[in-house]
């Protein structure tokens, strides 16, 4: 058996207001029983496996297991592979093979719609009957509201593929991030005297409406910087049609390829827009230097 664990349960995608109270309540019982805090969550969504059909989400799985580590203290996030098996999985296997027995659960949190196991046949009440028969804690959280509206996935997802990443973070509770690898790009920013550094976004993981938008970049080494980011094509110098996402870092010097940075998103500050040149651009990119220099000097972060 596994080391014993307070268990929070769901897919987690975006790690929004709603998922932060079952994480929580897992940190809380978890420091309550000493033991340790886990999520149980998959690596892709049961959706698609079920219909075959992509489903675009806010975060990579890597994304969602860093976030509810760094922001929440979460000890250890299972990433489970959701595959054949574990759809044909009954809703009492699940929870005492995969959750108990392989992971050591003695305590599970989960929402008040959470739904497990073959066809959906698991639900809250029936976690709970289970564990009370079986010995377990059990905490079902209720739904969370925001500004009137219930914190979901779904209408985060809305925000981030509309470019509405301000009023987004306002339901995530954090600002929308992207963590990537840099990789070299086509280095036309060093040509105009704008470095870029270059991000790709991972396969079925939303991208922000196209355009400008106002950023921070984390290091590795904990160092961070003000940046502007394009998401788009490019279309001044490419018509490749590949979108991209280009940060120009303020005040930065050096090499950062190779290297796994987490890019946050805090304002939309124009549409993507097609010049009549290089110096168009270069010169609009400077007014949207300053634009973002003043924003970060006005909010003192």
């Amino acid at each position: 058996m596994n080391q014993p664990s307070v268990i929070a349960l769901g897919f987690f995608d975006g790690v929004h207001r709603g998922h932060a109270a079952l994480l929580q309540r897992a940190v809380q019982r978890a420091r309550e029983l000493n033991v340790q805090s886990a999520v149980f969550t998959f690596d892709r969504p049961p959706k698609e496996v079920v219909t075959g059909k992509p489903v675009f989400l806010i975060n990579s799985a890597e994304d969602r297991r860093e976030i509810m580590q760094r922001l929440y203290g979460i000890e250890r996030v299972i990433l489970a592979p959701f595959d054949d098996n574990m759809m044909h999985c009954s809703w009492q296997d699940f929870i005492t093979e995969l959750l108990i027995r392989e992971n050591g659960a003695v305590h599970l949190v989960a929402g008040h719609d959470y739904h497990f196991g073959y066809k959906n046949e698991g639900t809250p009440e029936r976690l709970q009957e289970m564990c009370t028969k079986l010995g377990l804690g059990c905490d079902i959280i209720p739904k969370v509201e925001h500004d009137g509206i219930t914190v979901s996935s779904t209408y985060i997802r809305t925000l981030v593929e509309s470019g509405q990443l301000d009023r987004a973070a306002e339901f995530l509770g954090h600002r929308h991030c992207l963590s990537q690898i840099v990789r070299h790009g086509q280095r036309f920013g060093r040509t105009i005297g704008i470095p870029t550094i270059n991000l790709s976004v991972p396969a079925h993981v939303l991208v922000p409406s196209h355009g400008v938008y106002i950023t921070r970049v984390y290091l590795p080494d904990g160092r961070s910087y003000p940046g502007v980011t394009n998401v788009g094509t490019r279309p001044t110098v490419s018509d490749n049609g590949i979108i991209t996402v280009e940060t120009f870092l303020l005040d930065f010097d050096g090499d950062l390829y190779d290297q796994r940075i987490r890019l946050e998103f805090f304002s939309h500050l124009r549409g993507e827009q097609r010049f009549a040149g290089a110096e168009e651009l270069k010169a609009q990119i400077h007014k949207d230097i300053d634009v973002a220099r003043a924003y970060f000097a006005q909010i003192n972060e």
